[in-house]
């Protein structure tokens, strides 16, 4: 999820409310040609008055309520997969205005167990959705499997029936009041390769090979992690996301199509847990 449409939305539905305004206090062409006091619209502002209503309706709706996002990766399966399409809610994690990020109205913030989309913090202009795992201040340790927050260990339970089990394991994990499905691949600690839990003063965590890590949420920062626990960069590998990064809430999956010439589907639907 790599490119804000924002960056097109906005400019233009300010371009066509400028000559949208400027014809309603001083140029009055579209009035005039209602009238018929003259036989021809200028077109540019024909096409303020056509297009200006919806294309705010849309960045309206975008910015502030729901906006479409698409996914490109596997690191939240099984909960999204590639090709699903997700509606986030906008204004569960504050409202923000578009483009700058600025938040104005501080409408609630990320519970655990929520899957959050937000910008990349080394990289603002590309989109990264995760699952809350870390709020302000929490203490988080990883130790042969089992994740603790704040000494409580995050309650999981094998399925025995659902996927490979010669490469791989899934779990039904309760984080908060979210119960999920998680995906964990047999003898792969991916923490062994994550530079930013790898980089702490963690005392005997730092050389465990990843078996063994612990983090300290800072605060106005969350820590995030993929569903697809050995195959997600996530807040292992490049540290805590910033309250201003945060885009909102994902909510629901409304279609889903699979890579290249393939119809969508909609058996995917569903409410994101």
């Amino acid at each position: 999820m790599d490119f804000d449409f924002n960056l097109i939305l906005v400019p233009v539905t300010l371009i066509f409310f400028i000559i949208w305004l400027l014809d309603k206090l001083i140029w009055k062409q579209h009035k005039q040609f209602k009238a018929k006091q003259i036989a021809k619209e200028p077109i540019w502002i024909g096409l303020a008055y056509d297009f200006f209503p919806v294309l705010a309706l849309v960045l309206v709706v975008r910015s502030f309520i729901f906006e479409p996002f698409n996914i490109p990766s596997e690191s939240m399966n099984p909960t999204l997969k590639t090709g699903d399409f997700i509606l986030v809610n906008k204004f569960d994690f504050g409202i923000r205005l578009p483009i700058i990020n600025t938040k104005i109205i501080d409408s609630g913030e990320p519970k655990r167990g929520e899957v959050a989309v937000f910008r990349y913090p080394l990289n603002p202009s590309v989109n990264y959705i995760k699952r809350v795992i870390g709020l302000p201040g929490d203490k988080i340790v990883y130790n042969e499997g089992v994740l603790t927050i704040n000494g409580q260990a995050i309650s999981k339970v094998a399925i025995p029936d659902m996927g490979d089990p010669t490469y791989e394991h899934f779990f039904q994990e309760q984080m908060g009041t979210h119960s999920h499905v998680t995906r964990e691949l047999n003898d792969v600690w991916s923490a062994s390769q994550a530079p930013f839990v790898n980089s702490l003063n963690n005392g005997e965590f730092v050389n465990s090979n990843g078996h063994h890590w612990e983090v300290t949420v800072p605060a106005k920062h969350y820590f995030m992690m993929g569903d697809n626990r050995d195959q997600s960069a996530d807040s292992r590998f490049w540290g805590f996301v910033p309250d201003e990064n945060l885009a909102g809430r994902a909510v629901y999956i409304w279609m889903h199509k699979e890579p290249g010439f393939h119809l969508p589907s909609f058996q995917r639907d569903g409410v994101i847990n």
